[in-house]
């Protein structure tokens, strides 16, 4: 499936409408004070078109901050899997979102496959809606070459003055739009509209950092004794919020919690980050990454190092949340630019 159709923004209050109908909607609302989060909608007015990344990335459909796994009960010797899914739309998805959810899908899917991840993905239909500029100061997503769809959606929605181009990616996507009914084939004057944005958007969208995106590796496998990451020490408040908002951060706890009983209870999983001073420490108080300077570098090695070892890709967006959300005003870019200056 790969095929363009046409949606008139006068349609868009219906196909909400409708989608709603047939499924959970959820979308960027604004939340006031130029914040935004993915929530349930059911009208097209409540969906903000033009956000910056939201709070949370939509990864917390895929992987919820607290699940329950497992219900367990001793007397009886049962243990019994826990899988929470729904059918869920997920509208207005920008490219670094998209290449979150497509990192995450390598991380949780590879042998063993996590089965709660799996079971929610399934069910969840990915709509995809473009950048036609910068979200804000804070965002990278040139560099990592996000700042154009790639694939990872049903459907991707790009704004074009009185219409929406959408781009129809899988049977899933094809799916949506027969029920709703609302979308006429895409002409050559279209594709002409949809290709000028394209060219605009070339000269808009520029590398943010002062390294080639294909040499940040290189930069990170000999950055161990970078005075940056004292730098960084000083000033990190271990808050977590860039590993708590990260749409790639994939970490998490396993808990056991017993009833008043002490013969039933649940396992549930919940977030976790590197930049908790508890996460690398072991039996007998040990702790692997005890200074902040050490947590930091981790954090980075597991965006630009780690997963290009692992799985032949970077773990960063681009989305700027860390950068965004970040107490100590540490920032991404000024960070990298420092790291390649101080290797050079």
């Amino acid at each position: 499936m790969d095929k363009y159709v046409v949606l008139q923004k006068t349609h868009f209050e219906e196909f909400i409408k409708k989608s709603a109908e047939a499924s959970t909607v959820v979308a960027p609302v604004s939340k006031g004070f130029n914040n935004y989060a993915f929530a349930e909608v059911r009208s097209a007015g409540e969906v903000s078109l033009k956000y910056i990344p939201t709070i949370l990335p939509p990864k917390k459909f895929f992987m919820p901050q607290n699940e329950i796994i497992q219900e367990f009960n001793k007397s009886e010797k049962k243990w019994t899997p826990v899988v929470d899914s729904q059918e869920l739309i997920i509208f207005g998805v920008h490219t670094c979102d998209l290449a979150g959810i497509q990192f995450l899908n390598k991380a949780m899917l590879n042998d063993p496959q996590d089965v709660n991840y799996l079971a929610r993905k399934n069910k969840i239909t990915l709509i995809g809606l473009e950048c036609n500029d910068y979200c804000d100061e804070y965002a990278s997503c040139a560099v990592m070459n996000n700042h154009i769809p790639g694939e990872g959606y049903d459907l991707f929605f790009t704004d074009l003055d009185d219409i929406f181009m959408v781009h129809v990616k899988t049977d899933k996507g094809q799916t949506l739009i027969q029920k709703t009914g609302l979308f006429q084939e895409a002409t050559a004057k279209d594709q002409e509209a949809l290709a000028a944005l394209r060219t605009k958007k070339e000269k808009i969208f520029k590398d943010e950092v002062n390294v080639p995106r294909k040499q940040l590796k290189e930069i990170f496998q000999k950055a161990d004794e970078s005075p940056v990451w004292e730098d960084l020490n000083s000033r990190c408040l271990s808050c977590g919020n860039c590993t708590n908002v990260c749409p790639t951060c994939y970490c998490f706890d396993i808990r056991d919690e017993l009833n008043l009983d002490l013969n039933a209870g649940v396992r549930s999983r919940r977030w976790d980050g590197c930049q908790s001073e508890n996460f690398a420490k072991v039996a007998g108080g040990e702790n692997f990454r005890e200074e902040r300077s050490q947590r930091q570098r981790h954090r980075y090695y597991r965006k630009f190092r780690f997963p290009v070892d692992r799985m032949d890709t970077y773990a960063c967006t681009g989305c700027g949340r860390c950068s965004r959300t970040c107490m100590a005003d540490i920032n991404l870019k000024e960070t990298i630019n420092a790291l390649a200056k101080d290797v050079k």
